[in-house]
């Protein structure tokens, strides 16, 4: 197990309540979720976002222009300063970072027939669409991040250009964990600053 993936599952136990209450595994589009876990000068990142807010898609890529696509968003998200901006006095540095597709049915049926785009009675057309994503299945992306800081105190706010980076995604859902407890916040697009002032 590397250290990142370390990181994450010791920060499981404490975000599982928020996760149960918030639902992160129901797939919901324009919404990412992140955890972050800092200790001993390392931040440990791990992102999931839907192929939607990503690429615009979540069947299986099956032309060429899909494809680079896909290779464009997983170098993007292999980058992970450049779509979560730490101040400069922190002098944070990419240890590791990992970034890659998932690919596969949900077992939250009952969650996906809440989607927006499900609910207007009489729409069949978005039900049949919905149908036949259900049966391609969802796709979406994960990254894991490992950063290394010198001075992580001045770690005060996260500017999250991801928004930039990716036009159709809307909210990240924040679980953060450190030596001063575990928080949970909403980042949006139209305020696209994590304020840390006293979290770390």
């Amino acid at each position: 197990m590397n250290k990142t993936s370390l990181m994450i599952a010791l920060m499981a136990p404490s975000m599982l309540f928020a996760q149960e209450t918030r639902d992160l595994g129901a797939h919901e589009h324009g919404h990412s979720a992140l955890n972050i876990a800092i200790e001993n000068g390392q931040i440990a990142m791990e992102l999931e976002a839907p192929g939607a807010d990503i690429v615009g898609f979540e069947y299986a890529a099956e032309t060429a222009e899909d494809r680079a696509k896909l290779d464009t968003a997983i170098a993007t998200l292999s980058k992970p300063l450049s779509l979560f901006v730490l101040p400069a006095a922190a002098g944070c540095t990419v240890t590791s970072s990992s970034a890659g597709l998932i690919d596969g049915h949900h077992d939250d049926h009952d969650d996906h027939a809440n989607d927006d785009h499900a609910k207007e009675e009489g729409d069949d057309h978005a039900h049949d669409d919905h149908a036949k994503e259900e049966e391609a299945g969802h796709t979406e992306f994960h990254a894991e991040y490992l950063l290394t800081c010198a001075d992580p105190s001045a770690v005060n706010r996260i500017e999250f250009a991801f928004f930039e980076a990716f036009p159709n995604a809307q909210e990240v859902e924040v679980q953060m964990i450190s030596d001063k407890g575990s928080q949970g916040f909403e980042v949006e697009r139209d305020a696209p600053v994590l304020d840390l002032s006293g979290l770390i």
